[in-house]
């Protein structure tokens, strides 16, 4: 059983609770997610299965899109509605919501939220936040691609942004940018890379019929190259392969990708992961 499966997270389990439910439903032990999403949050969570874990390192189409809302009113030590409020602040409604949306839009540098799993001299942020360690704010940097407005008097929003965006710290930041105090009160993931909301199966739906998809379409940006006689693949040997200018290449027989290579030197390549 190998392949990707594309789940809708439900709220109030961690990305870890699915990967333990559908290692029960698929009886295998081979599971991974590629990106956590928050246990209140909602959405596309991308499962690989079998030998499509062997493809994590090699994934490039990481940017995600999310819908979003803004509580206005209070901020948490979470920087999301279910955290305990450290301040309140009666609320100001005098700005534009998407004028102020706009802001972030570009390449921002972000505070990381202290409930994040960044780890900071080898600690998790998160680790020091429970012993009560203060430590200085820590920003990085990020790409929000685009952000618009969905309902001014939610507060809700879409934001399609790089991967290692902090959602929350968004909603954390426009509350400061109008002179209030809020955090994030919901959070659904509709988009990871390729894969959307309407390709999502519920754990009850895989539960009666898993829907994977191949591995070569999270792989497809690595050039293919087909090879009928493939023993020297399958005994690890380094390949000469000539008139190539990237220096990942994925060989391919009978269709299916069987290992991926790394130039060495010029068109000299070294297997780097194979994948049967």
């Amino acid at each position: 059983m190998d392949g990707i499966l594309i789940v809708n997270k439900p709220a109030g389990m961690t990305s870890h609770d699915v990967v333990n439910r559908l290692r029960k439903i698929l009886q295998t032990k081979k599971i991974g997610h590629t990106g956590t999403l928050d246990p209140q949050a909602t959405g596309v969570l991308v499962v690989l299965v079998g030998k499509a874990c062997k493809i994590l390192q090699f994934l490039n189409d990481t940017d995600k899109t999310y819908r979003a809302g803004i509580q206005l009113g209070y901020a948490t030590d979470t920087m999301d509605v279910f955290g305990n409020i450290t301040q309140e602040k009666e609320v100001n409604l005098d700005f534009d919501f998407e004028e102020v949306l706009k802001t972030f839009q570009g390449k921002i540098s972000q505070l990381v939220p202290m409930t994040s799993a960044k780890k900071i001299h080898g600690k998790k942020l998160m680790e020091y936040q429970r012993q009560n360690i203060e430590i200085d704010p820590i920003y990085q940097d990020v790409e929000i691609y685009s952000i618009r407005a969905l309902n001014v008097q939610d507060l809700t929003f879409e934001v399609h942004c790089s991967s290692g965006t902090y959602v929350r710290s968004i909603c954390y930041e426009f509350a400061k940018k109008t002179n209030n105090e809020g955090c994030m009160k919901s959070l659904d993931r509709i988009r990871v890379g390729r894969f959307s909301i309407e390709q999502a199966q519920s754990l009850e739906e895989i539960e009666v019929l898993p829907r994977f998809y191949p591995i070569e379409d999270l792989i497809s940006h690595i050039p293919r190259i087909d090879m009928d006689d493939v023993q020297d693949v399958l005994h690890g040997k380094k390949l000469y392969i000539s008139n190539q200018t990237s220096d990942l290449i994925c060989i391919y027989h009978q269709q299916k990708p069987l290992a991926i290579y790394e130039r060495v030197d010029g068109d000299l390549y070294a297997s780097k992961r194979g994948l049967w």
